[in-house]
């Protein structure tokens, strides 16, 4: 496949690292455009070189790796911290310049109170991000934390965001956005997006479904499931809204499907659920590239 003319925003998914050549494989003829390869909070025994390697033969020139990322909590944990500043030298050995992950949290204090923190390990990696020519985005993910008390990461409020820009005014640092995390908080993700699409470096490509009689009827807080997260193409958000936005404001990345969530396309059905959500997105986009007509 030539990308020679493809769209400006790829429609991919998620791997982990160590996932293998073969996973790779199995999944490329459904049409994945790219991939974000990931860690849950450290890299482990992942050698950047040999998985690098390995992943470039198995995806030949059918796609590209859009980004990589480790999600843990660099505010308090130093093996995540010093797993970050590895990914920010090694991205290119992926052939990408976005890393992404939490922004951490120092989960005893309120999100404001992090800014000294955050400034502190942050402002050491965006110049490292600097040099290196990489941008890093933060996933815009609560992890279950509020306000007052965070949890892995602070980057999950608009209001934080201005914080965090303001303490490090760097633009290598940015957003890995999607608008599950805005419908859970019950912000409208288009709006949201309008606003923060130029700080917007990677896009997850997750969805939500509010689920409105729960919270007229019970609130937020009865422990009945008031949002669900959803796999694009199952939820509330317009994606053509949203890609249309991106386009406006010159993005050019991808956006990755971040599966394992949705509560009907699980288990069995996952992959039926990613190929619906990476075809839906697709058409989001435009479908295929259709080239001018030549005048004279």
């Amino acid at each position: 496949m030539s990308f020679a003319n493809h769209q400006d925003i790829r429609i991919g998914t998620i791997v982990r690292f160590g996932s293998g050549a073969d996973y790779i494989r199995q999944i490329l003829p459904h049409g994945f455009e790219c991939f974000q390869f990931m860690a849950w909070q450290y890299l482990g025994e992942t050698n950047l070189e040999e998985s690098a390697k390995e992943i470039a033969d198995a995806i030949g020139d059918q796609a590209i790796i859009s980004s990589v990322g480790v999600y843990g909590n660099p505010l308090q944990d130093d093996q995540t911290l010093a797993d970050w500043e590895t990914l920010i030298k090694g991205a290119r050995l992926f052939g990408t310049n976005i890393v992404c992950g939490f922004a951490g949290a120092q989960e005893d204090r309120p999100v404001d109170e992090n800014m000294p923190r955050f400034r502190e390990v942050w402002g050491r990696l965006a110049k490292i991000a600097e040099d290196e020519g990489v941008r890093i985005a933060f996933e815009n993910c609560d992890m279950g934390g509020t306000w007052n008390r965070p949890q892995w990461n602070i980057a999950h409020s608009p209001r934080a965001w201005e914080m965090m820009f303001n303490e490090v005014p760097s633009e290598a640092i940015g957003l890995e956005w999607e608008p599950c995390h805005q419908l859970v908080s019950l912000v409208d993700p288009i709006r949201n997006l309008r606003k923060w699409v130029k700080r917007v470096y990677h896009v997850h490509g997750k969805d939500a479904t509010v689920n409105w009689d729960v919270i007229q009827d019970q609130g937020l807080r009865s422990g009945h499931s008031a949002v669900w997260h959803r796999t694009p193409g199952f939820g509330d958000t317009n994606w053509s809204d949203v890609i249309s936005i991106l386009r406006l404001a010159g993005f050019r990345g991808a956006i990755d499907i971040e599966g394992w969530h949705d509560p009907v396309y699980r288990d069995e059905l996952e992959m039926t659920g990613q190929v619906h959500g990476l075809n839906y997105l697709k058409g989001c986009r435009g479908s295929a590239f259709v080239a001018n007509p030549v005048t004279k």
